[in-house]
């Protein structure tokens, strides 16, 4: 009656996500996955093309510059540039490789069924195939990949500059889906940089570079704008109101004086605006990066430690064992969030220190998982020949040991990420991450706590954003488990 019950009760992946499970499963589903991906980037080319142009532009006038006088370079560039280069070559990539990479599956699919191959039968390949059939498990992947992707896209698709408050008497604390009429002026937007005005190539591409940077930093719309509650023309005045204050300006302040309507445009709000007047939706893909890069970061590190200590301690035993045991003792002992603490209010509060912090007090469990394993693999019959046949401790540790403990690792490192996500998203509300202006989930939940009930949608969205990224991160954990564990396999 448990097995009748088992088989027709309909399966989790069926009830939440049937249609994306189904249609991802096998190669079939992940080249036309990899197609729509490169559609939806190419899109997105097209919508940005002036920005990804000038940055691809501005990247290839650096790398000369760099080549050609490195002190001028340096003069000139800032971390704007480099967030622009990152984010067009991503897309650039994205367009030029996925398709190949997804003609490349479908290929792989067809000679496969026309051979009746299965693949290979390798423990991975096996995982693999398991972790393909898992419909909630491939969702929950597809969700992460687009939060990455968009993480390393940000410059291009995020509406507004995250950092610019812009007429806060108009623009502050909007709720989602406002619409804010702009007169858009002649006067140009931000602080003009002198240009050289030499005729040397240095000086040329130094002016590249500086036009770039100003036409990026502002999203393309070089004219400054300036946002109303309402506006009216009466021949050559121009009257608007910003909150209680009325203003005015010469028609000729306008960018197209002589249709001066053409120079009103409404601009949406789609997640709303913060107590400055900041667009929460840019606000919040930026803070992607943050929290999505601290995760990856300090998983990588922290596993890594943690295997090479893990595999030490549980090969060479004795005295080594003894010694890095008790050192994993003490600190699992120690309440990792207040030596945390401890660090950063003593050190600051950098990015670099949270991804050090955090990969350094995040080990132990990896060490104690691989060391468990090294401990049983270490007496079976192929570690024993290896030992037989002389050869040396580095071989068999990277070529046997280390490989047939990746299995757990995986593991422990995707449920990890969602932990160290929480962690990095509460040191930022507590205010001892990182530090505003710049956006984090945490620190931007933490900027709207005060008036929750009445703005909802400053903290809202940034925990939404949270609360998908751990929910996703840990479904790719229990599906990687259940994939690897020959006992859970269809």
């Amino acid at each position: 009656m448990k097995d009748h019950y088992q088989s027709t009760r309909p399966g989790l992946h069926e009830q939440l996500l049937p249609g994306l499970g189904l249609l991802l499963r096998g190669y079939r589903g992940v080249g036309l996955f990899f197609m729509l991906t490169a559609l939806g980037f190419l899109l997105v080319l097209l919508w940005r093309h002036a920005l990804v142009w000038s940055s691809l532009r501005s990247l290839g006038a650096g790398v000369l510059l760099l080549g050609l006088s490195p002190g001028e370079f340096s003069a000139v560039f800032t971390t704007d540039m480099l967030e622009f280069w990152v984010a067009s070559l991503f897309l650039v990539m994205g367009v030029v490789a996925l398709p190949p990479i997804s003609a490349s599956v479908l290929r792989r699919k067809m000679e496969e069924a026309s051979t009746k191959s299965t693949g290979s039968s390798g423990i991975m390949a096996a995982g693999l195939r398991s972790f393909r059939k898992r419909g909630i498990g491939i969702a929950a992947s597809v969700v992460v990949f687009f939060l990455y992707a968009a993480a390393f896209t940000a410059p291009l698709i995020s509406p507004w500059n995250p950092y610019q408050q812009q007429d806060f008497l108009v623009t502050a604390l909007r709720a989602p889906l406002t619409s804010i009429d702009a007169l858009v002026l002649q006067e140009k937007k931000g602080i003009t940089i002198p240009l050289r005005q030499g005729e040397r190539l240095e000086d040329r591409l130094t002016n590249i570079l500086i036009e770039d940077l100003q036409f990026l930093r502002s999203r393309g719309e070089t004219h400054r704008v300036v946002f109303v509650d309402s506006y009216s023309i009466q021949d050559d005045t121009v009257i608007y109101n910003q909150g209680p204050r009325e203003k005015t300006l010469h028609r000729h302040e306008l960018a197209t004086p002589d249709t001066p309507l053409q120079s009103v445009r409404s601009s949406l709000f789609l997640l709303g605006t913060d107590q400055y007047g900041r667009d929460i939706l840019s606000r919040v893909i930026y803070g992607s990066r943050i929290s999505l890069s601290i995760g990856f970061l300090v998983v990588l590190i922290s596993v890594t430690l943690g295997t090479v200590i893990g595999v030490s301690s549980g090969y060479f035993g004795g005295i080594v064992d003894n010694v890095l045991m008790r050192i994993v003792d003490v600190l699992i002992a120690f309440p990792a969030l207040f030596l945390i603490l401890i660090i950063i209010a003593t050190f600051g509060n950098s990015i670099f220190l949270i991804v050090v912090t955090l990969s350094f007090t995040g080990w132990m469990g990896v060490a104690r998982i691989v060391r468990g394993q090294v401990l049983s693999l270490k007496e079976q019959e192929f570690i024993l020949a290896a030992r037989s046949l002389g050869l040396s401790h580095p071989r068999i540790i990277l070529r046997h040991l280390v490989p047939n403990t990746l299995t757990p690792v995986i593991v422990a490192a995707t449920l990890r990420i969602g932990s160290i996500i929480l962690t990095e998203a509460g040191l930022s509300f507590l205010g001892l991450g990182v530090q505003p202006p710049t956006p984090s989930w945490g620190n931007i939940i933490n900027e709207g706590r005060d008036s929750l009930l009445n703005h909802w949608w400053i903290s809202t969205f940034p925990g939404i954003a949270i609360l998908m990224t751990v929910i996703c991160f840990n479904l790719i954990g229990d599906g990687v488990r259940d994939a690897l564990d020959p006992r859970m396999r269809d």
